[in-house]
């Protein structure tokens, strides 16, 4: 029986871990097909050199997001995410800041991209315990 429960952590391990890097790739992949949009929000948000950084950041995500699902170089990939979060969530989500009217959806968007945060940081907590 206790070997099921940790076959059973195993997978949900797994099947978590692909979810949330496949999820990181594919919103990096919808930054590509807009990345005239991307760059803009990057420019309102005061990020320096947006033309270069945006798409940079987009690109870490999207190989950082990969490396996750797939569990390749997981200490590399797992702290490009975690990275990528924390500073996006600070800069681009800023909602203290925000116009008013912008206001609740930077809310909502820093308080997603915090739990992923969450989530990166404890991917990363187990990329370093697994090798």
């Amino acid at each position: 029986m206790a070997g099921d429960t940790a076959e059973r952590e195993g997978t949900e391990f797994r099947l978590g871990r692909l979810v949330f890097g496949l999820g990181m790739a594919l919103q990096a992949t919808e930054d590509f097909r807009d990345m005239d949009d991307t760059v803009d929000y990057a420019e309102s948000a005061g990020v320096p050199f947006p033309d270069l950084l945006a798409p940079l950041a987009s690109g870490t995500m999207l190989v950082g997001g990969l490396g996750v699902a797939f569990w390749r170089l997981p200490r590399v990939a797992t702290g490009a995410v975690a990275g990528f979060l924390a500073v996006v969530t600070l800069t681009m989500h800023d909602f203290w800041n925000a116009d008013p009217e912008d206001r609740d959806g930077e809310r909502l968007a820093f308080f997603g991209n915090l739990a992923m945060f969450g989530a990166a940081l404890a991917y990363l907590q187990e990329a370093y315990r697994g090798e």
